[in-house]
């Protein structure tokens, strides 16, 4: 094998887009709106409505952000109370809306 061919093999894992090890399906209630991503964060606010820290796990407090990057998928307002927490599942209510985030 020559060093070109050498330098441009590439393996297949490398260029083969994988499937996501998680889903997050989140859904309103209020009107069954569904958004689905692939990571979700919990977003600390500060006094001036700015972005203080993000979190893996969810908080009273604190607004879910899915697909957090540049263009995000969906932010809530924040979170009241947290209805229903188990494995897979989590129900709670926002500001102005009850959701479901479904993890498979």
């Amino acid at each position: 094998m020559s060093k070109l061919e050498e330098r441009t093999k590439y393996s297949a894992d490398s260029v083969v887009a994988k499937e996501p090890a998680v889903i997050y399906t989140l859904k309103r209630l209020n009107d069954g709106l569904t958004h689905t991503g692939y990571t979700v964060q919990y977003v600390e606010w500060n006094e001036d409505a700015t972005a203080k820290e993000s979190y893996d796990n969810i908080q009273v407090g604190r607004s879910l952000i899915l697909d957090p990057r540049f263009n995000y998928t969906w932010l809530t307002t924040t979170i009241t109370e947290i209805v229903e927490q188990r494995e897979g599942y989590i129900k709670f209510t926002t500001t102005n809306s009850t959701y479901e985030l479904i993890i498979t």
